[in-house]
């Protein structure tokens, strides 16, 4: 299998515990981190040409692709161990500019929602090689 990387928005509520939610479900550690915030974030995002200052979409770096909005989840939720990724074949149902669009009004609103922290997540000892 290919390295599976999500960039995630270091200083948000929402997706620091949406980080949290797949280390708990990927006891094999098949996916790891960065924050788009990180030196290996940015260059991750210049490397796949995508916006340097857009943190508005949790981003899946997957088989030489990258992954934006309800796709990376989906994808993200393909990774995982079972039942987790049965919502990648229920996902796939819905067409994608709806999903994209609920993914979307959410992540716009999610400092609004969730909160903000004013710096990105340190993770534990245990979990730092998960963490690029």
């Amino acid at each position: 299998m290919s390295e599976a990387i999500v960039l995630f928005d270091g200083v948000c509520n929402l997706c620091n515990a949406s980080v949290q939610f797949i280390i708990k479900r990927d006891p094999k550690a098949k996916i790891r981190f960065a924050s788009l915030q990180s030196a290996v974030g940015q260059s991750y995002l210049k490397a796949y040409r995508l916006s340097l200052n857009d943190f508005y979409s949790i981003i899946l770096i997957y088989n030489n692709r990258a992954y934006q909005r309800s796709d990376a989840a989906l994808q993200i939720a393909r990774i995982l161990r079972s039942p987790w990724h049965l919502l990648y074949y229920v996902g796939r149902v819905v067409p994608k500019f709806i999903r994209d669009g609920i993914y979307e009004y959410i992540s716009k609103r999610r400092y609004k929602l969730f909160g903000q922290r004013d710096e990105c997540m340190i993770p534990t000892p245990e979990l730092k090689q998960r963490f690029l």
